[in-house]
């Protein structure tokens, strides 16, 4: 008995979509990466320093990108919460996470941290610095960084220094200071750095090593007075005020840096598109006058991934040294 042969012919238009998905590359053709809206995850509540730049950078990318760059907060534990969300998120590069040196530090100041800052996350590029300023209240005897480094060697565990809480850039300030001038300075931890600084315009406590967008306003009203700043160079935002190199404090320099990261596994490609975006973003006039307006410094140009992954080694080193001479706990 003989079988009839039968040619079977598909519709053109499944033939075509059966073609496409079998040829390397034409998915990734048809669905350009970013193809939706991105998240970028900052540690910390809204309003702060890392949230304000954050939403400012935010809305450059969406224009570079093509798609709508969504900022969500999650804080807690010293943006320990946020990070460890990013570092279990999809490796597809819609979720985005604002490293900031608290990250660093939180990498020897944690001893059980559910994530690895370094091996969970994939450097994008640096998004900006910024000085850390010494203030006082405007009412306060001490008006130089030699006279208060005299009254805490007069007076040691009596002078106050505020902070955002224990392990923020603000607190190790403080600690790192304490290191290079042999001095016994009273660190008080707060819940944010606006509670700490509404103490020290109260005069409940003596001085703060705050992040200089956050003080910035109080300075230029007359509230605080800023003894000097953490960077090499004196910076735009308080041209009258000296470093600390400046003021007779050698090796003794902060940046608190933010910078955008994604998780492990992200691929190359992803990671160049960003990074490009957000260098164009960063060499804009708009940005440009908003980080001077609020007292941010854009990272020096090139800005590669692989520098910022340098960078964030070399703050690794620094601030494990620091949390060791310290000896500071968490609880």
């Amino acid at each position: 008995m003989k079988i009839a042969s039968r040619n079977f012919a598909l519709p053109f238009g499944l033939a075509g979509a059966l073609l496409s998905a079998l040829l390397p590359g034409a998915a990734g053709a048809a669905d350009a990466y970013p193809s939706r809206p991105l998240t970028i995850v900052v540690g910390y509540s809204a309003g702060g320093a890392t949230d304000i730049l954050t939403r400012l950078v935010a809305q450059g990318l969406s224009k570079e990108l093509g798609q709508s760059v969504i900022v969500e907060n999650k804080a807690g534990a010293n943006s320990n919460i946020g990070a460890e969300y990013v570092a279990r998120s999809k490796t597809d590069g819609y979720t985005l996470y604002v490293g900031t040196i608290a990250n660093t530090i939180n990498r020897a100041l944690y001893k059980n941290l559910s994530y690895d800052f370094v091996k969970d996350f994939k450097p994008i590029g640096m998004m900006a610095m910024i000085s850390n300023v010494l203030v006082v209240n405007s009412k306060s005897p001490i008006k130089s960084v030699a006279q208060y480094i005299d009254y805490a060697k007069a007076h040691p565990g009596k002078l106050t220094c505020a902070s955002s809480g224990v392990g923020s850039s603000i607190h190790m300030s403080c600690e790192l200071f304490k290191i290079r001038t042999g001095t016994d300075i009273l660190h008080v931890p707060y819940r944010g750095s606006g509670p700490a600084k509404a103490d020290l315009i109260g005069g409940q406590v003596d001085s703060m090593f705050d992040n200089l967008p956050s003080s910035l306003s109080h300075i230029k009203s007359g509230e605080l007075r800023a003894l000097a700043t953490t960077t090499a160079k004196r910076t735009e935002a308080l041209p009258d005020v000296p470093t600390f190199a400046e003021a007779g404090v050698k090796d003794f320099v902060v940046h608190s840096w933010f910078g955008l990261a994604a998780p492990s596994g992200t691929p190359d490609e992803i990671v160049h598109t960003l990074n490009t975006a957000l260098n164009k973003v960063l060499q804009s006039t708009s940005i440009k006058q908003a980080y001077e307006k609020n007292g941010f410094s854009a990272p020096e140009q090139p800005n590669s991934s692989t520098q910022f992954s340098d960078f964030i080694q070399s703050e690794i080193a620094t601030w494990a040294d620091v949390v060791k001479k310290s000896n500071i706990k968490v609880q």
